[in-house]
């Protein structure tokens, strides 16, 4: 048995752990950046140390969702699923720069989601109007030469309710602590006042009017061509470095299990239901426990 008390076996344990608490802190590091950008820090500073009043209290379900880490699985499906009508996708496709800067992108929707989910009322409402400048300014006329706008009422429920349903949907399956009926029911009332706030008329309020309301729109989405490349870019082409390919697919392979059948036919996704239920669900629990150690660091 080893003796702990020896000084040379306490010197190798310190060095050992000294270099692992290293190693969590750059990925945390390199992971923050990605997802908060060259100004996380300051937004952090606003959103989480800034006084004033919140719209959700600490116990509310939104918090427990917007803060845990499979919210990078579901982000990953909003888009997949986000894509799938065609009048969104136009918008993104025109607008977003999604292919020349995804970071940038995802830096803005992670303070949105940050600002409005934990800071104060002050911050949350200049991020919105922000954002409704934005949508303002988004328009134009689609490939089926049908016009569209980011501010049409119509389609921001649809990006706030794929995006709400990949949400939790991930934080079921991935979640550190899944939340029981009242507390699901809680989180979509929760989004809804954000929703209201961005211009969405009336969103649903329950995980059943959830359901209901992304059943309304199946008859509006397609697989179009634009849809089914933005698939292929953020499922196989991702502008990663090397080592951080691996542990992306796998946050892909589990984004895509979490899809409806449905939605995966016109994108063109497999349906493996027996890998995705052994082999899928342990590499996305795996990596999403990952992340989690690595942003919990200090």
């Amino acid at each position: 048995m080893v003796d702990l008390q020896v000084p040379g076996f306490r010197d190798v344990s310190g060095a050992v752990a000294g270099r692992v608490a290293g190693l969590r802190a750059r990925l945390g590091a390199d992971v923050f950046q990605k997802v908060a950008g060259t100004e996380g820090a300051n937004r952090r500073a606003r959103i989480h140390s800034a006084p004033g009043p919140r719209w959700f209290a600490e116990d509310r379900p939104i918090r427990r969702v917007h803060g845990d880490a499979s919210m990078f699985v579901g982000g990953l499906r909003a888009l997949l699923l986000q894509s799938l009508h065609p009048l969104a996708m136009a918008g993104v496709a025109g607008h977003s720069g999604y292919r020349g800067d995804p970071w940038g992108r995802l830096a803005r929707t992670s303070y949105f989601l940050a600002a409005t989910t934990f800071g104060p009322d002050a911050e949350a409402r200049a991020t919105i109007e922000r954002i409704k400048a934005v949508h303002g300014r988004v328009r134009g006329v689609a490939p089926d030469g049908r016009p569209y706008s980011a501010a049409d009422p119509h389609l921001l429920e649809w990006v706030h309710i794929a995006e709400i349903d990949s949400f939790l949907r991930a934080h079921q399956r991935y979640g550190s602590q899944p939340l029981d009926q009242a507390g699901r029911d809680g989180y979509v009332a929760d989004t809804a006042r954000v929703a209201r706030e961005l211009g969405v008329v009336d969103p649903p309020e329950t995980e059943a009017a959830l359901a209901a309301r992304l059943q309304a729109f199946r008859p509006e989405l397609r697989g179009t061509p634009e849809a089914r490349s933005t698939a292929r870019f953020l499922l196989l082409s991702p502008p990663l470095a090397l080592p951080a390919r691996a542990p992306y697919a796998l946050l892909a392979a589990a984004a895509v299990g979490l899809l409806p059948r449905w939605a995966r036919v016109p994108l063109r996704l497999p349906y493996l239901p027996v890998a995705e239920a052994t082999v899928v669900r342990l590499a996305g629990e795996g990596v999403t426990r990952g992340i989690r150690w690595v942003m919990s660091g200090p």
